[in-house]
């Protein structure tokens, strides 16, 4: 295995695709606070006194925003977990490119299809599968290389 550094293709390639994913993740949460003003809807009484809304746990829009920002912070630290051990296991640089590129293209669709211009299944749950396994997947490759180096 050659060693691991800043400037192999498959690091960077997971620099590039982690970094698209903040992103997406800070998109998502800013778009559920501009919702909120847009609506005038707030969690907070002292936000809805100060912005001159109500306090509304319930609304539809927010709410939909809200559970696509919160599957974000369940689903991508793990792939930047399990991507950054998987890095570790000297993968095919094409390889590893094209699985961090498939898994962050399905979690934007996946949010697109949750939250902005919202699909009937199995639209959604597709968008979520493939990048469900491709976790999955580089689990289970960090595991049986380190159990066999074992």
């Amino acid at each position: 295995m050659a060693p691991l550094t800043l400037s192999s293709p498959e690091v960077q390639s997971f620099f590039v695709y982690s970094a698209i994913l903040a992103l997406k993740v800070l998109c998502v949460g800013a778009l559920t606070g501009i919702n909120r003003m847009i609506r005038g809807v707030y969690a907070n009484p002292e936000d809805a006194k100060s912005l001159k809304g109500k306090v509304k746990l319930d609304d539809p829009v927010v709410e939909r925003l809200r559970r696509a920002h919160l599957n974000d912070l369940e689903n991508i630290p793990a792939f930047w977990v399990l991507g950054a051990l998987y890095l570790t296991t000297g993968p095919v640089a094409a390889w590893a490119t094209l699985l961090f590129r498939v898994y962050t293209v399905s979690r934007i669709i996946h949010t697109i299809v949750y939250a902005v211009i919202p699909m009937p299944q199995p639209t959604r749950a597709i968008a979520y599968a493939i990048p469900f396994f491709i976790k999955w997947y580089l689990g289970i490759q960090v595991v049986l290389y380190y159990i066999t180096a074992v």
